[in-house]
């Protein structure tokens, strides 16, 4: 059938990454636009609820994968809630009712293919997939040799923070799944992060088969690194330097980097790194090339973290862009 060229067609989005940053800004602002958003998230968390359900019944972490869901479905604040609560005492203490409930559907199905068909027909046109569904520890080696493994002790270092992470990757190897190549093959964009660049995205990038995928695709590769550095995994890092760690790992270049240019308050920023002492400093950005978009992408007031409507409106100008 003659198809108009004037009939504006529903983009394809796959976005990358996982914890509340991808989820709260990416997901949130893009999810009602003419969009289908499929979500690769990570699953190899290694501490919290995720990482204790992980480790007992040795299958991915849920966490991750039900941040994703929560936002994308169609959920009373009631629902949303509930799925999110954490038990405070007993032998459930700190775990969370989501969490629990993806592990009981893995238990009892025994596999990963019809939960995940049954949670992708409740979000319609909207998907979320894991990155693999199998089980592996995220290592990085320090610039002294030094080993750390697992998300948990990257993410929050018990060594010296100071030194730079030298190497990162899986042990053992694991595949990435097929539909998520699929998913990639058809997409007409691929958003990486926001996240942190080594306990969050790189749980992604380094399952076998995933870099090949993005790197073979015809999307436009757009990727949002965070808005602050965090204490042992991006310690003086400027934008140009998360770029050279996904560029590096994806064996080809970005199309776009969309970062912060406005500045905050002394005041503001004085009180966010006192609530997280992990973040140090706002990232900045030196590269003149023109892949580099700065913008005032930051909401207005109370915690530094990106504007989801502001970065949906830079992101639809790019995928629309000829």
């Amino acid at each position: 059938m003659f198809r108009s060229p004037f009939v504006k067609k529903t983009k394809k989005i796959v976005c990358i990454g996982g914890g509340n940053a991808m989820p709260n800004t990416v997901l949130r602002g893009l999810k009602d636009k003419d969009v289908e958003l499929t979500v690769v998230s990570c699953v190899l968390d290694s501490g919290g609820s995720s990482g204790r359900l992980r480790s007992d019944y040795n299958i991915i972490s849920p966490g991750d994968l039900r941040r994703a869901f929560i936002e994308l479905a169609n959920l009373s604040f009631e629902d949303k809630e509930l799925l999110n609560y954490r038990f405070k005492e007993g032998e459930l203490k700190g775990h969370n009712l989501g969490n629990i409930i993806f592990s009981a559907m893995v238990l009892n199905k025994g596999g990963y293919k019809e939960i995940f068909e049954r949670l992708n027909d409740f979000l319609g046109k909207h998907k979320i997939l894991p990155s693999t569904i199998h089980n592996a520890d995220l290592v990085a080696v320090l610039e002294n040799k030094e080993e750390i493994v697992g998300e948990t002790n990257i993410d929050i270092p018990k060594h010296n923070s100071s030194l730079k992470i030298d190497k990162i990757f899986l042990r053992p190897e694991v595949n990435v799944c097929p539909q998520t190549v699929k998913r990639l093959g058809v997409a007409d964009a691929v958003i990486i992060g926001p996240g942190d660049i080594y306990s969050s995205l790189m749980q992604v990038l380094l399952v076998n088969g995933a870099c090949e995928a993005i790197k073979a695709s015809k999307a436009k590769k757009i990727y949002i690194p965070n808005l602050m550095n965090k204490n042992g995994e991006s310690n003086g890092f400027k934008v140009e330097d998360f770029v050279n760690v996904v560029e590096n790992r994806l064996q080809c270049p970005l199309d776009y980097v969309i970062f912060n240019n406005k500045n905050v308050s002394e005041e503001r920023l004085k009180e966010y790194k006192e609530e997280h002492e992990e973040l140090l400093d706002l990232v900045e950005c030196n590269s003149l090339d023109k892949k580099f978009i700065g913008e005032d992408i930051v909401l207005r007031s109370g915690d530094i973290v990106h504007d989801p409507e502001k970065l949906a409106k830079i992101i639809m100008k790019l995928i629309c862009k000829q």
